[in-house]
């Protein structure tokens, strides 16, 4: 599966868990050392909590995407799109399959709603199980089929 998000930099990732482990210091009776002074393990620790805690397992956002954004899950990827895309062998949405065309489909943001279109594929383009051969609006769950490959809507 793939999930799509305003992806958080290492940097931004380490700021945060920096906060949170402060925040747990401060709180906390007993000495805990400063940041810096902390383990790599446990700083790595503690950027997993952060990561976690932003339900992306180890993808992260430092803020939410814009309402208008289509957030999509396939394989282990998460993917946050704000534009107009196309997806297949040579899309911005990359698809290893060989049962997909080089752009085999469109995504497309209209009218305050998300779209999925075929591009005259070989195989087609399903939604939810049934082939599609106009665009169609997209809503969270939604399974779209691009070869074998199942792209999943987590937000739309």
């Amino acid at each position: 599966m793939v999930i799509i998000y305003a992806l958080m930099t290492p940097i931004e990732l380490e700021r945060l868990a920096r906060i949170a482990y402060e925040a747990h210091r401060a709180a906390s009776p007993g000495s805990y050392p400063e940041w810096e002074d902390a383990s790599d393990k446990e700083q790595r620790a503690w950027q997993a909590a952060v990561s976690a805690v932003s339900s992306q397992g180890d993808v992260t956002i430092s803020e939410m995407p814009p309402a208008h954004s289509l957030i999509v899950q396939w394989e282990d990827q998460t993917h946050v799109f704000q534009n107009d895309f196309t997806a297949g062998r040579q899309g911005v949405l990359k698809v290893n399959d060989d049962h997909a065309s080089g752009h085999h489909a469109v995504f497309q943001f209209a009218h305050g709603l998300w779209y999925v279109e075929d591009l005259d594929s070989t195989n087609g383009t399903w939604l939810n199980g049934r082939r599609i051969f106009s665009g169609q609006r997209l809503k969270k769950g939604d399974k779209v089929r691009i070869g074998h490959t199942i792209v999943q809507v987590v937000s739309a």
